[in-house]
């Protein structure tokens, strides 16, 4: 079988090798990653590991139905098996940031009193972000929710609770309202200044256009 460790933090890097561990997690994350048939030392090489740990794992795999195999003397050649229910588990993980990115924009459109804004920065956005790195992001308040507003509080609570479940990860937010994020966005901090020039938007406007939003 294959041995699956469950964590409470996910590497967002390296998806499947931090839930699947060693030789196992490499192989297959290299051939979620290609559609070509590889031989043993090949995926032995872009894997990292020894060709003997691949010729003791890829047999277990192929009975899973994890993996194909094609003889093509003088080399077995081996693929994902795409169709199999766990690889396309394992397919899924490998798409962990992808799938979290749209998670966070579907639970933002959600909520009671949804924010205008909600945008990603740091290491989630870089795709650097590691078992322990936190999920940085810049909630944008409609100008008409005061920022006092109990409602308006509790619907970010609920909403940091829910991402932070989905992701595994602790989440950072940054609230503002959205003129003060114009603003923000238009000024020299450093800060603000990384979050103009990599922020990437799960819900609502993207960076550019609450810019451009403040010029009317």
């Amino acid at each position: 079988m294959m041995d699956i460790v469950y964590r409470d933090d996910v590497n967002f890097q390296h998806p499947v090798e931090a839930v699947i561990p060693g030789a196992q997690g490499r192989i297959l994350a290299v051939l979620v990653d290609t559609t070509a048939a590889l031989n043993l030392r090949t995926l032995a090489r872009l894997a990292g590991v020894s060709p003997a740990q691949v010729s003791r794992v890829v047999p277990g795999l192929v009975d899973l139905g994890l993996i194909d195999r094609e003889e093509i003397p003088p080399s077995s050649l081996f693929r994902l098996a795409r169709s199999n229910v766990a690889a396309q588990a394992v397919i899924r993980l490998s798409r962990s940031r992808e799938i979290v990115l749209g998670q966070i924009g579907e639970i933002s459109s959600r909520l009671d009193a949804p924010p205008d804004s909600v945008i990603l920065f740091g290491s989630f956005v870089r795709n650097e972000a590691g078992s322990r790195s936190d999920i940085d992001t810049v909630v944008v308040r409609p100008d008409e929710v005061d920022e006092e507003d109990d409602s308006w509080q509790t619907s970010i609570q609920d909403w940091r609770r829910h991402v932070q479940a989905l992701a595994g990860n602790p989440v950072e937010v940054v609230e503002v309202g959205r003129t003060e994020a114009a603003t923000k966005l238009r000024g020299r901090s450093e800060f603000w200044r990384n979050i103009r020039r990599e922020g990437l938007a799960a819900h609502g406007l993207g960076v550019v256009e609450l810019m451009e939003a403040s010029d009317g």
